[in-house]
């Protein structure tokens, strides 16, 4: 979460953003802000993703590796996010940084989901160039001094100078998933109605990571979600498939062949 003293800086922001009028409402404005977003993105991935290169600017990504290689994400994604989030995954694979920038990303998710306040401070549609910059300084501080290659740097920048900082929850979300594959790693969530002790999520780590729905050579990465819908027991999916041991599953096909049978 922010400190004190940056939390103080976002509300201000907060204060100063809603003190301008909208830019929304300015359509002329927004059509050639978009127009300028679209080209930004393209030079962005077009810089990412080919050879060469001496100059770099203070919003594009470092330059290629010398290594001449081909680098593409492991898997396609679709949306904004999902181009954004390829295109970093791309620069980061380029510069031999994936690791760093992973964990950097990961860092600033876990800000978004802890911080309330930051997402309607990045959403806000009359940021100033100087309102992106304060805001971009306040996120590096919190990407735990992993991006020595200023590969999240370069790509905040981006964002900001694009007008795209709302989407950076669901690019950290979907740069993750690239980052999981390109590990190796198979997500497993395991829904229940309350949070799961280690020990039980450990034993269904060890069942689960042995069984064919892994796969040979594959990380079993897993995740609890709480969901108290289910009222008890757990709903698993994992590799595709969905297992639904929830006691609501279970009510729910009693109530069916009640049903079925009067």
């Amino acid at each position: 979460m922010f400190s004190s003293a940056s939390l103080s800086s976002a509300r201000a922001l907060s204060r100063v953003v809603a003190a301008r009028p909208c830019l929304a409402a300015q359509p002329r404005l927004a059509a050639a802000a978009a127009t300028t977003r679209h080209a930004a993105l393209r030079s962005y991935v077009q810089a990412a993703s080919t050879q060469g290169g001496s100059s770099q600017s203070a919003a594009s990504p470092p330059p290629p590796s010398a290594s001449g290689a081909s680098v593409k994400p492991p898997v396609a994604l679709f949306g904004i996010d999902g181009t954004y989030a390829s295109a970093l995954y791309t620069a980061a694979a380029k510069t031999s940084s994936l690791e760093n920038t992973a964990r950097a990303m990961f860092s600033l998710a876990e800000l978004l989901k802890k911080d309330h306040i930051l997402p309607t401070i990045l959403s806000a549609p009359t940021l100033t160039a100087r309102d992106k910059g304060l805001i971009v300084t306040e996120l590096l501080k919190h990407t735990a001094g992993a991006d020595k290659n200023e590969t999240v740097k370069n790509f905040l920048k981006t964002l900001a100078d694009n007008n795209r900082l709302s989407i950076l929850e669901g690019i950290c979300e979907k740069f993750g998933t690239l980052i999981s594959v390109h590990r190796g790693e198979v997500e497993m969530v395991v829904t229940s109605a309350a949070p799961l002790d280690g020990r039980m999520l450990s034993r269904l780590e060890t069942a689960v990571g042995k069984s064919p729905l892994v796969g040979p050579g594959k990380k079993l990465k897993v995740n609890n979600k709480v969901n108290p819908d289910i009222l008890g027991g757990l709903v698993v999916d994992v590799g595709g498939k969905t297992i639904d041991l929830s006691v609501s599953s279970k009510i729910a096909k009693m109530n069916k062949l009640l049903q079925d049978t009067l």
